[in-house]
């Protein structure tokens, strides 16, 4: 057996870079150090490195790929290794881009660890420095009596990990599913799912109905949560894209401070319910996660103004809707002077100087400009662009927003295809926006259902105030859309 060791630096410092390793071996095996931590989720299989690393590896031919981040150009290596050879690596990782130098810092705001995990404590201590995050929000979540690794982290910042520049928050999945399928328990998503950044204390109940057992009552609702973790200071992200009964009622209501959209790595982009949720006035900011593990690239980048880096600032970036999301790409957009987050006061048909900047690793197909949810400007590059910055004119018709997003058929190590979509700019035209009141029909429609089928007959509650408290919420997010 020959021995490989590497050492990892940042070539601008030359300071150690804490990253992920994959090294493959000339019988096609994934080789890492004993008790290492290893990188979950699909795609290239990887080890967690805090800079230095030892593997010993059979002879023949060897590949070292080094990762760290989604800012770092990726450092691959092709070796051939004699027997008893020891060969002493230096990986130098480049950036090809560093957004945190131009007040841009990003996050993952959606993690678990289940309960298999053997190493959670050393997991969380590399998750922010491997991955390169300034924020890392794990999160507590109870469903049945699985003891969830990540359950065993304390509530709110962890002081003893977070530093000036990563901060590592505890915060809280408040959920609810509901009973399905043939008079058996189903997990489909019933009032659904929400995160709580910043918190101090739990949020009680964690779960409700059959994520407790089969008779828990399906109360309180969500909202309720939303207002409790408020109380603390917290903020409130709707998960999975917008599913869930209730993710409508809780927009209406003020309830959220942002939208987690395509979080779990299984899911494709799904934009449908958040653009309509827009169309009817409601202010959303992106953001984003990767739900269990650290199992995708999926993170949300934040503004915080030009003021530098500290949680509050960046939470406070995150609420003003100063965001992109992505898993590679960085995405900017302006119009007019304005950017993600602000309000821009125009006039029908008036035309709008756009301005869409595109910086990537990885080659971008497809970029396009969103109006209202309709793409009404989209640059095509079957080449593949990096590097580009666009500027066109467009004329907004009526009220609404605009956005920017990109695709790639591209994939990165986690075998997902490459995305990002900027936050929206919201127009103010004096027209209303067409889109509105269909939107606005089409969430009444649901909500009836909802009114109708579940919570009048399938959902179970302790007592008839608890169905008519419930009731009385969803009737007042009803209102706000018969409204629009």
């Amino acid at each position: 057996m020959a021995t490989i060791k590497g050492t990892i630096t940042d070539r601008t410092s030359g300071k150690p870079a804490a990253c992920t390793v994959h090294v493959l071996s000339s019988d096609g095996s994934f080789i890492h150090p004993d008790g290492a931590v290893l990188k979950v989720g699909p795609g290239t299989p990887a080890f967690y490195c805090d800079g230095a690393f030892a593997v010993k590896v059979p002879t023949g031919g060897v590949r070292v790929l080094v990762e760290r981040g989604t800012e770092y150009v990726p450092l691959e290596r092709n070796l051939t290794v004699t027997e008893t050879q020891t060969v002493d690596m230096e990986l130098p990782l480049e950036r090809w881009t560093h957004l945190t130098e131009q007040g841009w810092y990003p996050g993952n705001t959606h993690i678990h660890y289940d309960e298999k995990e053997q190493q959670r404590d050393r997991r969380l201590a590399m998750e922010g420095h491997v991955h390169d995050f300034s924020v890392t929000v794990v999160s507590v979540l109870r469903r049945w009596d699985l003891d969830y690794a990540s359950n065993h982290f304390p509530i709110g910042v962890m002081t003893d990990l977070s530093t000036a520049h990563h901060v590592v928050d505890i915060g809280e999945e408040n959920r609810h599913n509901f009973h399905g399928g043939q008079g058996g328990i189903g997990h489909e998503i019933g009032y659904g799912h929400v995160m709580f950044l910043r918190i101090r204390n739990l949020v009680e109940p964690v779960s409700r109905g059959l994520l407790v057992d089969n008779l828990d009552p399906d109360y309180p609702p969500i909202c309720h949560a939303c207002d409790d973790a408020r109380a603390q200071d917290g903020i409130v992200l709707w998960c999975h894209n917008g599913r869930g009964l209730e993710a409508p009622i809780a927009a209406a209501l003020g309830k959220l401070d942002g939208f987690n959209l395509f979080d779990p790595f299984w899911m494709d982009p799904e934009y449908e319910i958040w653009y309509r949720l827009l169309n009817c006035g409601i202010p959303l900011p992106a953001s984003t996660g990767s739900d269990w593990f650290v199992c995708s690239n999926n993170r949300v980048y934040v503004d915080t103004g030009g003021q530098g880096f500290d949680y509050d600032r960046w939470i406070d970036g995150l609420k003003a809707g100063r965001t992109f999301i992505t898993n590679g790409p960085a995405l900017f957009l302006r119009a007019d002077g304005a950017a993600p987050g602000d309000t821009l006061a125009t006039q029908p048909d008036r035309e709008l100087e756009v301005e869409v900047a595109l910086r990537s690793h990885h080659r971008v197909d497809r970029i396009e400009l969103v109006c209202n949810g309709a793409v009404v400007k989209r640059w095509d590059r079957p080449a593949g662009a990096a590097a580009e910055t666009i500027r066109d004119r467009f004329a907004a018709p009526a009220d609404g927003w605009i956005a920017a997003r990109c695709y790639s058929h591209a994939r990165d190590s986690y075998d997902q295809e490459i995305f990002a979509h900027t936050s929206p700019i919201y127009l103010r035209c004096g027209a209303p926006n067409p889109a509105a009141k269909p939107d606005a029909a089409w969430f009444m429609a649901g909500i009836d259902v909802a009114l109708d089928q579940w919570v009048s007959h399938k959902l179970r509650y302790g007592s008839d105030r608890q169905r008519e408290e419930v009731r009385e919420l969803f009737k007042r997010g009803r209102d706000f859309f018969a409204g629009v």
